[in-house]
């Protein structure tokens, strides 16, 4: 009787502060399975026993017809992809650790892990965008602000894994508020989930009688805000604050980097409000060698961090074998 060969899968674990997904994708991008289990707040010898012990499951229940390759695996703050170094956000508060490597030795699988911002732009170089030009920035705008500027078909990554920290130019405002970075006014600081959030308790003084709901706990929702910007000061502020550093955002990337598309993920911009304010602020002079257009990113919302991870493990897979022949 002849043998069906395996056709080949790869494994993508998105952690994230609250789960960790873990899916099972084909070359094509089909996502196979998917589980999702409770996470937390983890220092990273736990965090690394945590996804040991759910990959550890996850693989022992095989798809059939499928034969995992590659593994990856998308993660918050700052991590060297290249290296395969997961390290701390503040890179002050402890020691960093060669993720890639262990899991890779305790499945005797490849390994390939990045920060979830350039994850997702492998995705959408793998099965968006990038299916139609290799230049293309993906800028994720949700708690924070970041990119994964590809040119050439190659991710820039920099000298110290840092390349893509966007939220951390001048969003062109003076409102003078101070970051953490040592700057004023940076992009992220107006136009992120988080510091829309901000901006709100810091100007609502202002605006005595805003509609804006500010809760005593919690975050200020950023939909709210754009659908009240055409009727309450407060909102109308924050709104095309946000829009303006956004749109000058773009524009400096687009000077820098070129890019022949620009893509948006994240929750602040997946309505596709913000975007349609920010274009109002464009230089059309500026925008022209965009020839592919500023859009929203098609991936799955809910699903888009493992995409991403998936794609860590088959971009990985590949570049390696190409080496190897």
């Amino acid at each position: 009787m002849e043998t069906v060969p395996f056709l080949p899968s790869y494994i993508g674990m998105d952690l994230g502060g609250t789960k960790l997904l873990l899916g099972e994708m084909d070359r094509q991008g089909n996502l196979l399975r998917v589980e999702k289990k409770a996470s937390g707040q983890m220092d990273h010898e736990t965090a690394y026993a945590f996804l040991a012990q759910a990959l550890s499951s996850f693989l022992s229940q095989p798809t059939p017809g499928y034969q995992p390759c590659a593994i990856g695996i998308g993660l918050t703050g700052h991590v060297d992809g290249k290296k395969g170094i997961w390290m701390k956000v503040d890179e002050r508060d402890g020691n960093a650790v060669p993720l890639a490597d262990r899991i890779a030795a305790r499945f005797s699988l490849p390994c390939f892990i990045d920060n979830d911002v350039k994850s997702a732009a492998a995705a959408e170089g793998l099965f968006g965008v990038g299916k139609d030009t290799s230049d293309f920035t993906y800028i994720n705008v949700g708690t924070g602000i970041g990119a994964g500027i590809v040119t050439a078909g190659h991710l820039i990554r920099g000298g110290h894994a840092n390349a893509g920290e966007v939220g951390h130019s001048s969003s062109g405002l003076t409102l003078g508020i101070l970051c953490a970075c040592g700057r004023k006014d940076c992009v992220e600081l107006i136009a992120s989930g988080s510091d829309i959030d901000a901006c709100a308790r810091r100007f609502v003084p202002k605006y005595t009688n805003t509609k804006l709901n500010i809760p005593k706990e919690g975050r200020v929702s950023a939909q709210e805000v754009f659908a009240l910007s055409d009727t309450d000061s407060l909102c109308r502020e924050l709104t095309e604050n946000a829009a303006k550093a956004l749109a000058n955002l773009m524009m400096n990337i687009v000077r820098v980097c070129d890019p022949e598309a620009i893509v948006l993920g994240g929750g602040v911009v997946a309505d596709g409000f913000l975007l349609k304010r920010a274009e109002q602020y464009f230089s059309a002079h500026t925008m022209r060698h965009v020839t592919k257009g500023v859009q929203l990113t098609k991936m799955d919302s809910h699903y888009a961090g493992l995409i991403g991870a998936c794609a860590n493990a088959i971009r990985g897979y590949e570049e390696l074998r190409e080496r190897k022949d």
